[in-house]
């Protein structure tokens, strides 16, 4: 039983996750926590299970895993550090709003976990609770994983906290506001390219099919920022990036629109990806590194890869604003939550 004093409203970011080095051996860990989730990869598991452990993971962890290396950091992995440094950041500006108010983090598919990390909000008394997954663009291979583990997480508990999902944010002003200005001030030490690719990653077509609704949210998201940049529409395009498997994806595919730019005369692209929250092996590796390299051997003469919004101020201050509006109703009192609303 937890006698711990209740605490305030909390929050809990969730991430996908990140191997704990770059080595074959736990890039295939992490590979094999990611490609076993049946929101991931939607095959029956009679059909998957045999044809992940038997050739995917051992030809694809060599090969991540030399990917890993080439973009990992002395402190570790990126996509830890960054997630780690919004957490902060988030949490200093939902002081500044709100008063104190704890924000956890935790992955999908490494440590910390969903159920450790609720586990330790449960022994500091938690009594209510918003979980935002880090994806701005809701999908169920993203957004629907992190419900499910907090619901498998939380049937071990007799004290259930009062739970609320933020489901998505990619048409927020000030996620869009937040990008915008990330782009001017990439601008402002890099100069201007001529043309801007917004690279989101991809899921299957026949995901979309089922009703996943995430391809209209990154072109929602895509067409907002565009406005207020004030770019015409030739001045930027859209697509879709990390295709896994033979079946079909969202298109255009990223890697091609790289090629085929150069073919219509734009020498000059910037990159930004909108629905990363934090930089990692998919912006890193897969767009600054080898993005770069199929644009310039292309024929293209400048490329630029503007971060993800990870730790900024304005990336903070944009979720810490939807967090409060989300829980405007939520007290600062700490008392057990109506069963009666």
């Amino acid at each position: 039983m937890n006698d711990s004093t209740p605490i305030g409203p909390a929050v809990l970011l969730v991430n996908t996750g990140t191997p704990v080095q770059p080595r074959t051996g736990a890039v295939r860990s992490f590979l094999r926590r990611f490609l076993s989730d049946p929101r991931v990869i939607e095959l029956p598991r009679v059909l998957w299970l045999p044809l992940l452990y038997g050739l995917v993971l051992p030809l694809r962890a060599p090969r991540s895993a030399h990917k890993y290396r080439q973009i990992w950091q002395p402190e570790g992995s990126p996509l830890l550090l960054n997630t780690s440094k919004l957490r902060a950041a988030l949490e200093r500006e939902l002081g500044a709003l709100r008063g104190n108010m704890r924000v956890e983090q935790a992955f999908l598919y490494s440590a910390p976990s969903v159920a450790q990390s609720l586990e330790a909000l449960r022994n500091a008394g938690v009594r209510r609770l918003i979980v935002l997954p880090l994806f701005p663009q809701s999908s169920g291979t993203t957004t629907g994983a992190v419900y499910d583990q907090v619901a498998r997480s939380l049937r071990a508990w007799r004290a259930l906290p009062e739970l609320r999902y933020i489901a998505g944010y990619h048409a927020e002003a000030d996620y869009i506001g937040a990008l915008a200005a990330s782009i001017g001030d990439h601008r402002r030490l890099h100069g201007r390219g001529a043309h801007l690719l917004m690279s989101f990653h991809g899921i299957p077509q026949s995901y979309v099919a089922r009703g996943d609704r995430y391809g209209d949210q990154c072109r929602q998201t895509a067409v907002q920022l565009a406005a207020a940049l004030d770019l015409a529409p030739r001045d930027w395009s859209l697509s879709f990036q990390s295709r896994f498997g033979a079946n079909r994806w969202l298109t255009p595919a990223t890697d091609r629109s790289l090629r085929e730019l150069p073919r219509r005369g734009i020498r000059a692209v910037t990159v930004l990806c909108p629905g990363f929250a934090a930089d990692c092996l998919e912006t890193l590796e897969e767009i600054a590194l080898r993005g770069r390299d199929i644009f310039l051997q292309s024929g293209g003469e400048h490329f630029d890869y503007v971060p993800a919004l990870n730790g900024r101020s304005d990336h903070a201050a944009a979720l810490a604003r939807l967090i409060v509006r989300s829980s405007a109703d939520w007290s600062a009192s700490v008392g057990a939550p109506s069963l009666l609303r």
